[in-house]
């Protein structure tokens, strides 16, 4: 498919339009117009208030397709769990030596997997690995016992849902060199899972606006209707 130049995006997008899914993906993927693959994201306004506990919605799910991205893993645990960890494909796993790098400094990671255990020491690091999304929660299912599973669901294209302070959730749900089908599957697995969140004090519509993009391309508005 021939990517057109950033002049050329108003000969088959118009920003006011809402178009279908498919309609949507194909736009991402012709207005795509720099030489490297780009993540495809989602932006998702909910009808919720994140002050409200059970409207801060964290919830994790596996793309069917999965995220094109390879993700680095710190798994910190003891005993039998750091092999497990290690069989199951963490790229880096222990205990204390990786506290200590990360206190100072160090996190050249994508994600971090605790088992409970390792958790008292790591809630002492709040300040250095919440700020970039790092701090394993149960929620996303990265406190874990089961170490093999939580590795496996994150290199194999496990996404957060995690609602922002102004109800927006970001997420990625692919790369532009996937199959556009391949895209819309993964899109409706989100779409799907945001759906079984839904707390019971939302009232009228919970997804309220849905929009899709590459990571340097305009955002294309999608009719929520199309996606179920």
């Amino acid at each position: 498919m021939a990517k057109l130049k950033p002049k050329s995006f108003n000969d088959i997008y118009d920003g006011d339009s809402i178009y279908n899914l498919e309609q949507a993906v194909e736009i991402v993927k012709k207005t795509s117009h720099v030489k490297f693959d780009e993540s495809v994201d989602l932006a998702i306004n909910l009808n919720v208030d994140p002050r409200h506990a059970e409207e801060n919605i964290r919830v994790s799910t596996s793309l069917p397709k999965g995220t094109g991205k390879k993700v680095v893993l710190l798994v910190l645990a003891q005993g039998e769990k750091v092999q497990e960890a290690l069989d199951a494909g963490a790229d880096y796993c222990g205990n204390k030596e990786y506290l200590d790098k990360i206190k100072s400094g160090w996190v050249d990671v994508d994600k971090i997997i605790a088992t409970p255990d390792m958790m008292a020491e790591l809630g002492k690091l709040g300040k250095i690995l919440g700020p970039k999304g790092l701090m394993p929660n149960p929620k996303s299912g990265t406190v874990t016992t089961n170490v093999a599973k939580a590795v496996s669901d994150q290199k194999s294209g496990m996404v957060e849902l995690r609602v922002e302070k102004t109800g927006i959730i970001h997420t990625v749900c692919g790369k532009v060199s996937f199959d556009s089908k391949d895209l819309v599957d993964n899109i409706r697995q989100i779409y799907s899972t945001l759906l079984k969140s839904r707390p019971p004090s939302v009232k009228g519509q919970f997804l309220e606006k849905i929009s899709i993009s590459s990571s340097m391309g305009p955002g294309v508005k999608v009719n929520i209707n199309s996606i179920g």
